[in-house]
C-alpha cells in the first residue's frame, strides 16, 4: 500500500526534530519500523541526511553563538595570562616584547576570524532549518488545504537544502 507523501514529512519531523527514536517516530505516524528505515535511506540516497539535519536541528542560531561565546571565552584568559607575563617580564629586550605583543595580537585576530567563521556558518543552516519548519508549521495551521501541495514541494526541496548547507 503506497503511503501518502504527508507520512514520510511527519515522520521526518519527528525523528529529526523532536528527536524520537526512528521506532517511536514510526509508531507516532502509524508506519512500520521497516518503512521507517527505507524512508530513511530513500532521503539519504537524494541527498537528505537525516542524521545530520537532527545534529543541524539541535543547534539554534542560539546554541552557535553560545558556541563561539564559549570559545572566546576560553581564549580570553589565555590572551591575558600571556599580556602580563610579556608585561612583568624584566630585562626582555623591547623588541622581543613587540614581537610577542605582535604575535599575540595575530592570535587574536585569527582566532575571532575563525569563531566568526564557524558561528554564521552554523547559524545559516539552523536558521533554514528553522524556517522550513516555522513555514510548515504555518501552512499546517493557517491554510492546510496547502498542506498536501507543500509536503511534496518541501520533500522535493530537502535535498537542494541538504545540497547548500552540506
Amino acid at each position: 500500500m503506497a503511503h501518502p507523501p504527508e507520512l514520510r514529512a511527519r515522520l521526518r519531523t519527528a525523528y529529526v526534530h523532536e528527536r524520537l527514536s526512528m521506532e517511536l517516530a514510526a509508531e507516532r505516524v502509524g508506519v512500520s519500523y521497516a518503512t521507517a528505515r527505507r524512508w530513511k535511506s530513500d532521503a539519504e540516497a537524494e541527498g537528505d541526511d537525516w542524521e545530520k539535519a537532527r545534529s543541524v536541528a539541535r543547534i539554534s542560531a542560539d546554541g552557535m553563538q553560545t558556541v563561539a561565546q564559549m570559545l572566546a571565552a576560553d581564549f580570553v584568559p589565555i590572551h591575558h595570562a600571556v599580556m602580563e607575563e610579556v608585561r612583568a617580564a624584566e630585562g626582555v629586550d623591547p623588541l622581543k616584547k613587540a614581537e610577542a605583543l605582535s604575535k599575540l595580537a595575530d592570535a587574536v585576530t585569527k582566532t575571532a576570524a575563525a569563531i566568526g567563521r564557524f558561528s554564521p556558518e552554523m547559524s545559516r543552516l539552523a536558521a533554514a532549518n528553522d524556517c522550513m519548519k516555522l513555514f510548515g508549521e504555518f501552512v499546517m495551521a493557517e491554510q492546510p488545504h496547502l498542506a498536501e501541495g507543500l509536503i511534496e514541494a518541501m520533500e522535493a526541496f530537502i535535498p537542494v537544502l541538504a545540497r547548500e548547507f552540506s
